[in-house]
């Protein structure tokens, strides 16, 4: 199995705050003053994962002259250890608060918020109230109000307990995962807070409300494309949003991260940085 972890370029490991969450700090290597004066990206995880789900994208950027910051919510990946049961949805707007509070203190502006899944509906709550130089969705959890506009198939509600298990992962490839890539995962993947998950979950309370029209930030919004309903949400978010979109066909949820074609996400996401930062 490759651990893709162990590629990764020298970097500073640091805790901050309170629940001494587990920052990763890459320093990219400007190649002029208009890079030395960009923004640095932050990088927000999604549900049951941590930072090390970001160790394909990370390198490209840090290459690209980006400062990049790789954090964990609390009790995630080498975050200190908490109650899961009584951890909620808030408490991980505050764990991205206290993080861009130390990037600001640190390169004297606000960061380019990088969201996966559970992290972008994170980004996008966040950007309603707090400052970002950008705020890029990769595979994000929708909102209330893009469910209303593309619904996903009506489904029953499970009960969720007082943790959500990882997924199990139990076949060995998909449409652009390999072996590895799936093995990667499994190694790391682990529990997930039942506040957090049932405060976006639409089989449960209807998602999470974002107002748009607070969202000041320029957006891009990257999707993992399997059918006319996956497109056609995305779309539905990027319109909300007023945001670029990017639908990528035939790749799944995960394997925008760690799949075979990540790269394809990964150069939007720099194409986009470009034009606009």
């Amino acid at each position: 199995m490759i651990d893709y972890t162990k590629a990764l370029p020298a970097h500073t490991e640091t805790f901050i705050g309170d629940n001494d969450l587990f920052l990763e700090i890459y320093e990219g290597v400007p190649s002029s003053q208009a890079a030395a004066d960009r923004p640095p990206l932050l990088f927000v995880h999604g549900a049951y994962t941590g930072s090390w789900m970001w160790s394909k994208y990370v390198p490209h950027f840090v290459r690209e002259g980006w400062t990049c910051y790789a954090m964990n919510l609390r009790s995630h990946y080498r975050s200190r250890v908490l109650d899961m049961t009584r951890v909620t949805f808030e408490d991980y707007l505050e764990d991205i608060r206290e993080v861009i509070r130390a990037a600001i203190a640190e390169r004297g502006k606000p960061p380019v918020l990088i969201g996966f899944s559970m992290g972008g509906i994170l980004g996008q709550k966040l950007a309603e109230t707090d400052r970002l130089a950008g705020l890029i969705l990769v595979d994000s959890v929708i909102s209330k109000e893009v469910h209303d506009l593309a619904p996903y198939p009506h489904s029953t509600p499970t009960e969720l307990g007082l943790v959500v298990p990882a997924p199990a992962r139990e076949e060995l490839s998909s449409i652009d995962e390999s072996e590895d890539d799936i093995l990667f995962q499994r190694k790391y993947l682990a529990m997930e807070s039942a506040h957090a998950y049932r405060a976006f979950s639409h089989r449960h309370t209807g998602g999470v409300p974002i107002d748009s029209g607070l969202i000041v930030c320029p957006c891009l919004v990257i999707g993992a494309v399997g059918s006319e309903d996956d497109d056609r949400r995305g779309r539905a978010m990027a319109e909300y949003l007023h945001a670029e979109y990017a639908g990528l066909w035939n790749t799944t949820h995960t394997g925008l991260l760690v799949g075979q074609r990540y790269g394809e996400a990964v150069e939007r996401i720099l194409a986009w940085l470009k034009r606009f930062l």
